[in-house]
């Protein structure tokens, strides 16, 4: 039984406050050609931040478009290569689109792996290295977990930025019972760029498992360490401080 899956159209630096109906709905309309299977692709909805546009159809014509959008970016490198004409020419209107607004776009799956990236008509100011994949952590609030792909698209959202998090329907399922609510480490996957500045950018970060923060104040946690018999932070006059050292690092540079 057919069942419907998304695909993503994610413009990079433009938002729905700063490109006109007229601007989007040129690109939506070089985007129909471009996927092709007319009257099987429909839009689910336009998201905000940057311009992301969420397209639906079922699965058993996601082979057809992917194939169909990997051919014509080829064709934008190899203009006799296979593929639909058509679709190539699609692909460099909006190509060109995005040179004039000095932009980049992605399409990928719904999930976030990427099928293809548009040449980017952004000034290039550093060079970036990359990607590298690495083992690591994130801590912050789950504020998103939605879409009917797997692995399942995970929004965490700490004091500086929000991380877009992919997670296994299992693991999501869990992630959920904790939205707006409990602060969590993350654990898993990274997939990281590096700018010529030493910059670390995440580009997605897959979560193979978490723990929930403890938020109990530290003088509380203090006031039970020095109540367990037989330990040194009794002797301590500013315990405070030194839990601070102890988390923080010594800053003194050890000179008399």
């Amino acid at each position: 039984m057919a069942r419907p899956l998304e695909f993503r159209f994610k413009i990079d630096d433009l938002t729905l406050d700063t490109i006109s109906m007229k601007r989007l709905a040129e690109y939506l309309d070089d985007l129909a050609v471009l996927l092709g299977e007319s009257k099987d692709v429909h839009l689910a909805r336009i998201e905000s931040g940057s311009v992301d546009a969420v397209v639906r159809t079922e699965d058993t014509f996601v082979p057809k478009i992917e194939e169909r959008v990997r051919s014509a970016a080829r064709q934008a490198y190899e203009p006799e290569g296979k593929g639909s004409q058509e679709a190539g020419r699609a692909f460099k209107a909006i190509t060109d689109k995005l040179k004039q607004d000095k932009t980049g776009a992605v399409f990928m799956f719904e999930a976030g792996a990427e099928i293809v990236r548009f040449p980017s008509g952004k000034k290039i100011s550093e060079p970036t290295f990359g990607p590298f994949n690495q083992e690591g952590s994130l801590d912050g609030v789950i504020v998103r977990v939605g879409g009917i792909n797997d692995p399942v698209p995970v929004h965490l959202e700490s004091d500086s930025q929000t991380y877009q998090c992919l997670a296994s329907r299992v693991v999501a399922r869990e992630l959920a019972k904790h939205i707006f609510d409990t602060p969590l480490r993350v654990y898993g996957i990274g997939r990281w760029f590096r700018t010529g500045g030493g910059k670390w950018i995440l580009e997605n970060f897959v979560i193979r498992d978490f723990h929930s923060l403890n938020d109990e104040p530290l003088v509380s946690v203090v006031a039970k360490l020095r109540a367990i018999p037989g330990n040194d932070w009794n002797k301590l006059k500013n315990p405070l401080i030194e839990a601070d050292r102890i988390r923080n690092g010594d800053d003194e540079d050890g000179d008399d």
